[in-house]
């Protein structure tokens, strides 16, 4: 059961903040499933609004998927039920309201989901939860003098989206975190609701990415920074085997070089063992033949737009046949960072402005949410082989900088 509720939590040194959680003050925990399983999530809303619970990621029927149409009113109990179709991977879980998705979740409802499967398990991966298998929810936030969450938007922020001035790590401001001398795993999801990430060590050092936001990557990835737009998940493995008794930061680059956590290490519990480079094998569609559709962002009145068209609940976009093979060309024409995040299905980028070395190394596998710089286009490979869905329980697209979404960034789509 995951419950909706409203809480006190105390952030500032002798001041209250009212927050929201899931099974808790703030925040929500870490659901652990495995593919082939049968999730079923009883979400019971003891929260004074009326707010949907969206499973991030997943592969999942329409009327399971928590979008705006799954509303749940104060005092009512919402099941979804589904099975667990795709492979290992980070998926997150939070509100879907239409119109105050960010604000639902600046109040604090987030939470993982994770799934495992038979390749995860044979990798050797750490996974001693809390110890060398991290997460890291990156949000940030802004606070009234009372103590309160500041979430009163000025124009030009609106515009924007939301950015607080307090970095905080799984619900926590200043965190830091004790780790044992060998190599761990750090799951890393960008939970704010604006900010960009381009995440780097204080010392400079490089580390392996292991898993984008669909599950693995074939190959492990060098890397001594990491991009990540809101919603953007990545697995990273950093060596801590030569430095018991040492500190490091992990910090923002995006943001003068801002501390974000402490890696305290250990001098006891280390090993020698790493993890290889060779991870799995993935499924690549073949886009010869593939259907091309476009989405262009811009902006009208006053309001965002996906081709000319601002979000409208009674408003089917498109009908996607189930199982066809599509090209997703996303435009950004406007002169302010975008991404694109897409409901029900995985992709994966072909190429950013007509070339494929364009494609960032972090972002190579399976995607669900993807960066669209200022004129940026990209074309998206992806197919809904899973499930169909119905025009009262659509999936939707949309930008996941949520002030963008609530304020008309997003379309609905059926899968026939």
């Amino acid at each position: 059961m995951l419950e909706l509720q409203s809480g006190v939590s105390r952030f500032l040194d002798g001041l209250d903040t009212t927050t929201w959680g899931i099974n808790g003050a703030f925040l929500g925990p870490a659901v652990r499933l495995r593919k082939g399983d049968r999730a079923r999530m009883q979400v019971v809303n003891r929260l004074p609004e009326t707010t949907t619970l969206h499973w991030h990621g997943m592969k999942l029927p329409g009327p399971m998927d928590g979008g705006p149409h799954q509303e749940i009113a104060p005092g009512e109990t919402w099941m979804a039920e589904f099975d667990i179709v795709q492979g290992a991977s980070m998926n997150w879980f939070h509100p879907h309201k239409e119109g105050v998705t960010g604000r639902h979740v600046q109040m604090g409802l987030a939470g993982l989901l994770l799934i495992e499967d038979e390749v995860s398990d044979a990798l050797n991966l750490p996974s001693a939860w809390g110890v060398d298998d991290i997460p890291l929810i990156l949000q940030d936030r802004r606070f009234n003098a009372d103590g309160s969450f500041d979430y009163s938007l000025a124009m030009m922020e609106a515009m924007r989206g939301f950015q607080g001035d307090h970095y905080r790590v799984n619900g926590t401001l200043d965190a830091g975190v004790a780790l044992p001398p060998k190599e761990v795993r750090l799951r890393i999801l960008n939970g704010s609701n604006a900010r960009e990430y381009d995440l780097a060590f204080s010392d400079g050092r490089s580390f392996r990415q292991i898993a984008t936001d669909g599950g693995l990557t074939e190959n492990a990835v060098a890397l001594t920074r990491l991009r990540l737009t809101p919603g953007e998940r990545a697995e990273i493995l950093v060596d801590l085997r030569n430095d018991a008794g040492e500190m490091l930061y992990l910090l923002n680059r995006a943001d003068a070089d801002a501390r974000l956590l402490t890696l305290d290490v250990q001098t006891s519990g280390g090993s020698s063992e790493t993890v290889a480079d060779v991870l799995t094998s993935l499924t690549h569609l073949d886009p010869a033949g593939a259907t091309t559709r476009s989405f262009v962002f811009g902006m009208m009145r006053g309001r965002f737009t996906i081709n000319g068209k601002s979000m409208d609940m009674n408003r089917i976009d498109l009908s996607v046949p189930r199982g066809r093979v599509e090209i997703w060309e996303v435009v950004n024409r406007m002169d302010m960072l975008h991404n694109f995040h897409v409901h029900g299905t995985h992709f994966e980028i072909l190429d950013r402005n007509g070339n494929a070395s364009l494609v960032e190394d972090w972002e190579r596998g399976y995607k669900d949410t993807v960066r669209l710089g200022p004129g940026e286009t990209v074309r998206l490979l992806l197919s809904f082989e899973h499930y169909t869905t119905t025009a009262d329980a659509p999936y939707m697209f949309h930008c996941h900088i949520l002030e963008h979404e609530d304020r008309g960034m997003m379309g609905q789509f059926t899968v026939a």
